[in-house]
């Protein structure tokens, strides 16, 4: 019994030494480990008033019920401190995945955490605020229809006139769904069938929210019922408008774009 207190003491003697201390390669450092285990084998209660029971090796086997490590994080509460395309507008609070929140929001100060100080702050500064747009997916919805070049089928046969309806299927055929007030087609007609027309552009106007305005090029394809077929890839080619006034509008808008990648997106 001596000789092991002896030892114990030494031991701790060569851990507090100087040597140690100065050591490079010894590395202290805490870390935060929490694991929640039972016993396999739950040991007796004691008798009330009595001397408690002996534990033996069998009381002392434990199983794993969860490792606090691997536990999956909450998501991040945040005040966004600007603009953020996708998101919302300054001040507003958002719910984000904790990597995304950390990487895209609170490295660029783009956002700041929802404590109950910086949202009393933000209240106060909402009454003097404007906001960007009217909804944090808008300027998302005009870069993409700004940059797409809509195909518009028609008859080669069978007499027709543009109207709202036929533009609102094809965008809903794209991908798009929205009414026919939101829809401003262009001031001329287009009648047809009408060959001199055919895989020309033209431009429509799309209202958001009632309130943004973007403009949609439009390329005009007649087609029989037996063909409902548009040629490939025809986006990435330039075409002549149907009216030629409309060419210095059509020329400032953007063309075929290489879509970002998702990893780009926040």
């Amino acid at each position: 019994m001596w000789n092991n207190s002896v030892n114990l003491s030494k031991n701790l003697q060569y851990l507090s030494s100087p040597f140690l201390a100065a050591y490079n390669g010894f590395l202290s450092q805490q870390t935060r480990n929490t694991f929640i285990l039972k016993r396999r084998t739950p040991p007796g209660l004691a008798k009330k008033n009595g001397p408690s029971k002996v534990l033996r090796g069998r009381h002392f086997v434990y199983e794993l019920v969860e490792d606090t490590n691997v536990r999956k994080k909450p998501d991040l509460q945040l005040i966004l401190t600007s603009y953020v395309e996708g998101l919302g507008n300054k001040g507003d609070l958002v719910t984000v995945p904790r990597n995304k929140g950390y990487t895209k929001l609170l490295l660029p100060r783009l956002a700041t955490y929802a404590t109950p100080e910086n949202i009393d702050k933000t209240k106060a500064a909402a009454d003097d605020q404007v906001s960007r747009y009217s909804s944090p997916y808008v300027e998302r919805t005009i870069n993409v229809l700004s940059t797409r070049t809509l195909p518009v089928l028609m008859s080669n046969t069978n007499p027709w006139v543009l109207e709202k309806w036929h533009i609102r299927t094809w965008l809903r055929r794209s991908g798009f769904h929205l009414q026919d007030e939101s829809i401003t087609l262009p001031d001329k007609p287009i009648s047809g069938p009408n060959p001199a027309m055919e895989g020309k552009d033209f431009y429509i106007t799309v209202t958001i929210n009632k309130k943004e305005q973007v403009k949609v090029r439009c390329r005009l394809f007649q087609i029989d019922k037996k063909n409902f077929t548009v040629p490939e890839e025809y986006y990435k080619n330039t075409a002549e408008p149907i009216f030629p006034e409309d060419k210095s509008i059509l020329d400032t808008m953007p063309g075929f774009y290489l879509r970002e990648s998702k990893s780009s997106r926040i």
